[in-house]
């Protein structure tokens, strides 16, 4: 399995890529820095590190060719590649802004990314799955608490964009051998977009490794045909069992 992982430098997405890449898979992993994304990629078996900014359209145009012609081909695309509300408020966790006291230009940056981004790279990358004659598209989401949670704009709302996005992708290629998944974590998890000593006390909160089993049985053949699925990581194994009954 060829796999193009959006924001696999840290948190989820490098979690996601080292569970593919020791899994089998060639995996080709993203981040703004080329740099960066060369050095994280060289410390998992047999992958590469591509710059991108998923925001930028020639940067997406560039960077999914790099993994076309790198990997020959891609097989999974997995859209991760975010920022969080840590870049609209520091303080989200204990002090909370509401919705007006956000600067327009904080909340377009997050959509863009969070939202646009996912957009901009699926577009880029489905033409060529179906030309292929198929393929998988799996998006990162999060909980629908944390989509209508008080100080959480930007960051809800770009993400439930996103599921939205992944619905209307997946009635719109509905039958055409490319499909397309959700997959969250299922609660908070330990990533940069927390702030140090912001959880509040009894809290749990995930090792992003728990996006490790679930992405590498989307990766999987028993996946193949696998369509318009929302996965909860902490569920998963439940998930699995209740389909093969």
């Amino acid at each position: 399995m060829k796999v193009l992982v959006t924001g696999g430098t840290s948190g989820l997405g490098h979690a996601m890529a080292a569970a593919l890449a020791e899994a089998g898979s060639a995996v080709a992993l993203t981040g703004r820095s080329g740099e960066r994304a060369r050095s994280v990629a060289a410390g998992l078996p047999g992958a590469i590190g591509i710059e991108l900014d998923v925001r930028d359209e020639a940067s997406v145009a560039a960077a999914v060719d790099e993994a076309w012609s790198r990997l020959g081909g891609v097989d999974m695309l997995v859209n991760n590649a975010g920022i969080g509300m840590r870049t609209v408020n520091p303080r989200f966790m204990t002090d909370p802004q509401g919705f007006w006291e956000v600067p327009p230009e904080s909340f377009r940056a997050v959509v863009e990314t969070n939202l646009t981004g996912y957009f901009l790279v699926a577009r880029e990358v489905t033409p060529r799955m179906l030309a292929a004659g198929g393929g998988r598209i799996v998006n990162i989401s999060l909980n629908e608490s944390t989509m209508r949670r008080a100080g959480f704009a930007p960051y809800g709302p770009s993400r439930a964009g996103s599921e939205a996005l992944s619905r209307v992708m997946a009635a719109d290629l509905r039958g055409t051998g490319v499909t397309v998944n959700v997959l969250l974590p299922g609660g908070a998890t330990a990533t940069g977009m927390l702030p140090p000593g912001s959880v509040p006390e009894g809290l749990t909160v995930l090792d992003p490794a728990i996006m490790g089993p679930p992405i590498v049985w989307l990766a999987s053949d028993e996946a193949a045909g696998v369509h318009d699925e929302r996965i909860v990581a902490t569920e998963f194994e439940h998930w699995l069992q209740s389909r093969l009954r």
